[in-house]
């Protein structure tokens, strides 16, 4: 995450069901939902004018923290995440196991 981005506070809107992490006064959002012992991610969305600054990057960093520090595991439905997921191995520890498929080597 690019430092200037560290700092910046990740806001649980629950009545919106989104994590929200707004810098230079535009909000990125990601859209949730609360499952039994797991938060659903759904949908990614970072305003034109964030776009290429490593906002989309904060925004999950800050979300997956967010959901270990509640001892959550993750369902992954968005494709920015799932794609994060796949660059950071490291995080997968936090997908359900349903959804751990979604990340194994492929068998050739």
């Amino acid at each position: 995450m690019k430092p200037e981005l560290q700092d910046l506070p990740l806001l649980d809107n629950t009545g919106s069901h989104r994590f929200e992490l707004t810098v230079n006064h535009a909000t990125a959002f990601m859209e949730y939902g609360d499952r039994e012992e797991a938060l659903a991610l759904f949908h990614t969305e970072v305003p034109a004018q964030l776009e290429g600054q490593g906002v989309g990057t904060a925004l999950v960093e800050k979300v997956l923290a967010e959901v270990e520090q509640r001892h959550r595991q993750l369902i992954p439905l968005c494709p920015f995440v799932t794609a994060y997921l796949k660059r950071h191995p490291e995080w997968q520890r936090l997908v359900a196991p349903a959804y751990q498929r979604w990340f194994a080597p492929s068998q050739s």
